[in-house]
């Protein structure tokens, strides 16, 4: 009997779950095009981390999936970006994404300027596509550094959402993907929500790896991500998941997460 050998680094696709199951097969296909392309110990499932900081700080973390705002103000170079995936969904341009700002339905608000003095749901407040892009929206209508009455954070996107429909909040800014995702497997949450306005575009979720991450290693996995998002294997789950390319990126390419913050301290908005 062969004994299979221990996975001896860390991977994870761990920040949308609409479909934990097409995530799964994605990262099977992935470790498959790593291993062929000589990476050992490639675990065969992707981790589901609770602790995201701690997860994208593990010394052994071959690749995962991070967020842009905890990326410039928190992990800098203790990482290295990888590049991110291009989705397929209204929000998306390449790598670009945006965020889509949420409302009920049946609210008579049309602009984000009606919503002042309001309540807000948000997932955390390290968190580029729930906060710091929003942030930087309602900055320039804020009053001595408030915009929004009051404020909920949620833990996730999804209860964000639900939040906003079950009218314990007003108001939330979703990624672009989750948005579509939730449409997509669970179209019950988005019963009575609809999308007011978009927020400025800023690059999508980062793929990391260590920060000792030699260039050799770098190249390896730009290369087994974009033989994965081309191989026709892997076509079902790339299509489940609203993946339809990958692009390779640099810390440097996410300074437009740092300006969204940045615009904000500089007009006195430091919370929502």
């Amino acid at each position: 009997m062969v004994r299979e050998e221990p996975a001896t680094v860390v991977g994870a696709l761990p920040m949308y779950h609409s479909n934990p199951a097409a995530v799964e097969r994605l990262w099977a296909g992935l470790a498959a095009h790593l291993t062929k392309g000589g990476v050992g110990g490639v675990p065969l499932l992707p981790a589901w981390p609770v602790d995201f900081h701690a997860h994208w700080l593990e010394p052994q973390l071959l690749l995962s999936q991070a967020c842009g705002f905890p990326l410039v103000i928190e992990l800098g170079r203790k990482v290295r970006v990888v590049g991110t995936f291009h989705y397929n969904v209204p929000g998306c341009s390449g790598a670009l994404q945006r965020s889509q700002i949420v409302a009920r339905a049946d609210d008579p608000a049309r602009t984000l300027a009606d919503f002042r003095g309001r309540r807000l749901a948000f997932n955390a407040t390290v968190s580029n596509s729930g906060y710091n892009s929003l942030r930087a929206l309602v900055a320039p209508l804020a009053q001595h550094g408030r915009f929004f009455g009051s404020s909920l954070q949620t833990g996730t996107h999804l209860d964000s959402i639900k939040a906003v429909r079950d009218g314990r909040a007003d108001i939330a800014s979703i990624d672009c993907v989750s948005v579509a995702g939730f449409a997509r497997y669970t179209p019950e949450v988005m019963q009575g929500v609809r999308v007011l306005m978009q927020s400025d575009t800023y690059p999508g979720l980062p793929l990391i790896t260590a920060g000792d991450t030699d260039d050799a290693m770098l190249v390896t996995l730009r290369h087994a991500l974009a033989q994965s998002v081309g191989d026709p294997d892997l076509a079902e789950a790339l299509d489940a998941l609203f993946i339809n390319g990958f692009e390779p990126l640099d810390f440097a390419d996410y300074q437009p997460c740092q300006a969204m913050y940045d615009t904000a301290m500089a007009l006195g908005c430091p919370t929502l």
